[in-house]
């Protein structure tokens, strides 16, 4: 089954919408809300009606998220753990953090499928390309959990690689700043916010948009990548409306 390409985004679809599918990464870190660690389930539950009102509008979304908030690879690394057993073990920490979302939407009356790139069939449905494509068709949301299924690779190239692999329009990275600056805007007071930044632009300058493997993959498939504040699940809505703050990475 092909990944259907939508007409292109300078038409709004339905209720203003610049996208028809798109895929969503949020931090591990996102989930955490004001707490030290885990997952705070109000947060999950206000992102999770964030994503109710955008769903309501037709939209196909795709939803991609890290474990940071309950383990990080490269953390353990760097503490003397093996770097291929850290990821695997972060990998499972992604796919805690997709039920504990998938049962939020559901909580809120969205259909959600999680879809694990590690088969765990007790648990979700293992990752099929044309399975997750008829899930988005149906109007569920699909979950991506465990990463690509392989060590070295972080979740930001996971989300790169299920846009392609499902047609979306963009990629919408959620962080806790309202785009791409020159400088990290907590550290630097001059720091400047981009409108638009190139792929070439970021990868040259490391601007920390994604890792490069991520952007490289967007850049090689024609894939927008979108950064904006979740802060406020709002702007989730705006971004896809096109009245967001937020900082836009394109050739």
């Amino acid at each position: 089954m092909a990944a259907p390409k939508f007409p292109n985004a300078a038409t709004p679809y339905a209720d203003g919408l610049k996208f028809k599918r798109v895929l969503l990464k949020l931090s591990g870190e996102a989930l955490m809300g004001k707490t030290a660690y885990g997952i705070d389930m109000p947060t999950v539950m206000a992102l999770a009606k964030a994503i109710k009102d955008a769903m309501a509008t037709g939209l196909q979304l795709g939803l991609v998220i890290g474990g940071g908030n309950i383990f990080r690879g490269l953390q353990g690394a760097a503490k003397g753990m093996d770097r291929a057993s850290g990821d695997y073990m972060g990998m499972l920490a992604t796919v805690m953090n997709a039920l504990a979302f998938q049962n939020a939407l559901e909580e809120v009356g969205v259909k959600a499928r999680v879809l694990s790139a590690i088969p765990m069939p007790t648990v979700c449905e293992a990752y099929v390309r044309s399975k997750a494509l008829h899930h988005l068709e149906e109007g569920r949301v699909v979950i991506f959990a465990a990463g690509t299924g392989n060590p070295f690779f972080t979740t930001d190239t996971t989300a790169a690689l299920r846009a392609a692999e499902m047609g979306c329009e963009a990629i919408l990275k959620a962080t806790q700043v309202d785009g791409v600056y020159s400088a990290d805007p907590n550290k630097d007071a001059t720091a400047t916010r981009y409108d638009t930044v190139s792929y070439a632009e970021v990868l040259a300058r490391d601007l920390k948009v994604m890792d490069g493997a991520a952007i490289a993959l967007a850049r090689d498939n024609t894939i927008p990548v979108i950064v904006f504040s979740i802060d406020d699940p709002a702007n989730l809505g705006r971004v896809l409306r096109g009245t967001a703050t937020c900082t836009t990475v394109t050739n």
